[in-house]
């Protein structure tokens, strides 16, 4: 149901790149959303090379007053410069006042998402941001995966998400598909932000630094996991290279643009940092890869507050011993880490 006699109030951001598998039940999930205002939904199809575009199509032509389509001839994600966002930011409707976020492979559950979302900002103006927990299906298993519980990391009542759950839990703390934010927030977007090469991440902090963020504990999404044709599953397929060293990069630019702005979070910022670094090793197993010596390089400095840590992989690495660095990997990796990542939680 949508309201298109009324202005837009809500613009749903859905970026599709061959999530033909998919797409139906992503689409089914926007236009089954009962509301008492309209909302649209931005589809922006990246020239995918299945039938995305025809199924967009389809829904595009049933469900006219909630389907906007975008079709590119040229894939634009691959440009690197900021087109897709652009592209997508000038499709969304002046009148809207909150943004939804959900990919083409990931889809919502609660026919009443957006009103409990809606409903909630619009009577908490403190709020910036709220989020919901979320099903992980994993593709590769074909089924549901049960729901991390360590302490803090699920609630059974809705709860105040404070900045130190979003920015020391990471990015995979929320999931993208569950979030709904103030447009407002996106004003004079920081270029640390713009340049980041994830674009949510930065987002779930930015909200969390300009005002509150709310959980609801309800389970009204599903966010794919082991799925090889999702933005994270392709990333991870790449294998290290120059490219996924430019990625870091800018991850790392993005955690010191927030604490040169946001001094007061500067400690935690830069302890995440440290851990994220420490965490995307190059190649793990493998000294001879030459980007492990230019990684340690490059950000040796970022990587201070993990020292032991950085001292023992180091001297293990300048060894050139497989097996000892292994076995230090491991322990670094599933013992020192986790544990000192807990401490500043």
């Amino acid at each position: 149901m949508n309201n298109s006699n009324k202005g837009i109030l809500v613009s749903i951001r859905c970026a599709v790149y061959n999530h033909e598998p998919f797409l139906r039940q992503c689409l089914d999930g926007f236009v089954m959303q009962k509301t008492n205002f309209a909302f649209e939904a931005i589809v922006h199809d990246d020239a995918s090379t299945d039938n995305s575009a025809a199924i967009i199509r389809e829904y595009a032509e049933k469900f006219p007053d909630i389907i906007k389509p975008i079709y590119e001839t040229e894939n634009q994600y691959s440009k690197k410069d900021g087109s897709l966002t652009r592209i997508m930011d000038a499709a969304i409707s002046p009148s809207s006042k909150y943004i939804a976020i959900c990919e083409g492979d990931d889809y919502w559950i609660d026919p009443l998402k957006l009103q409990k979302q809606v409903d909630f900002l619009e009577t908490h103006p403190d709020y910036t941001m709220v989020c919901c927990r979320s099903k992980l299906y994993s593709e590769k298993d074909k089924r549901y995966l049960k729901e991390k519980k360590e302490k803090g990391w699920f609630f059974l009542e809705g709860a105040t998400l404070e900045p130190k759950d979003i920015i020391g839990r990471g990015g995979y703390y929320i999931s993208t598909c569950g979030i709904l934010f103030r447009k407002v927030v996106r004003n004079n977007y920081p270029d640390y932000c713009s340049a980041c090469f994830v674009g949510d991440y930065p987002l779930q902090i930015l909200c969390a630094m300009k005002g509150r963020v709310y959980c609801f504990a309800k389970e009204m999404v599903v966010y794919r996991v082991n799925n090889s044709l999702s933005w994270t599953g392709r990333q991870r397929t790449d294998g290290f290279s120059e490219k996924r060293l430019s990625n870091i990069r800018s991850f790392v630019n993005m955690y010191k643009g927030f604490m040169d702005e946001y001094t007061q979070y500067r400690g935690l910022i830069k302890k995440r940092m440290g851990f994220y670094l420490n965490m995307n090793i190059p190649v793990w197993g493998k000294p001879e890869n030459p980007y492990n010596r230019l990684y340690f390089e490059e950000f040796h400095e970022e990587m201070a507050g993990f020292d032991f840590a950085n001292k023992l992989y180091t001297k293990v690495l300048m060894m050139n011993n497989n097996f000892l660095q292994l076995v230090c990997l491991l322990f670094v990796r599933h013992v020192l880490f986790h544990k000192y990542l807990m401490k500043i939680l």
